[in-house]
């Protein structure tokens, strides 16, 4: 390009011309300046007010996000208390059915103990009911023994009244002997 301009000049007859004409630079400084004002007096301020009303939209969708972001920590934090509260709720659940497990087993325990006791109790009332009952045959049955016995001896027969209060002498001996 340089070389075109120089092989420009170099046919010139007076050299290398390079401002414009006087003419053409007061219409073309005029132009501008009218065109400058038009830019300064109607572009310009659209321009900022566009560049306004967008710095301002740009900031209200910061601070909506910002407003969006400190509701979403205090919910995170709600959700995290709740959660703690339920985590607590369920242990303090979780030990009240352990002790009423406990409760339970203490009382399962207390009545098979009482029923053992009361199942003890009979089983003894019923041994010595029936020791008495075999005591008290034994007893005839020695009775009746001795008496068959002391006939044969005496060879004779005893009377009833005799009769007991030998069976109960002989019967007090073997009980202090046992």
């Amino acid at each position: 390009m340089i070389e075109a301009i120089t092989l420009l000049a170099a046919d010139s007859p007076g050299g290398i011309e390079l401002l414009p004409d006087w003419s053409e630079f007061i219409w073309g400084s005029v132009a501008f300046l009218i065109l400058l004002f038009g830019m300064l007096k109607l572009v310009f301020p659209k321009l900022n007010e566009t560049l306004t009303e967008r710095a301002s939209q740009i900031q209200g969708k910061m601070e909506e996000a910002d407003a969006k972001l400190q509701e979403a920590a205090a919910s995170k934090a709600d959700y995290e208390a709740s959660l703690a509260d339920a985590r607590g709720e369920a242990d303090r659940i979780i030990e009240e059915a352990k002790a009423a497990a406990d409760e339970l087993r203490q009382e399962a325990r207390s009545r098979a103990e009482a029923e053992a006791q009361q199942i003890l109790e009979r089983a003894e009332a019923s041994v010595a009911a029936e020791r008495d009952r075999v005591l008290q045959e034994l007893r005839g049955q020695v009775g009746a023994l001795s008496v068959e016995l002391a006939s044969r001896i005496v060879e004779r027969e005893l009377d009833a009244t005799t009769h007991e209060a030998l069976v109960d002498d002989y019967i007090r001996q073997l009980s202090s002997q046992n």
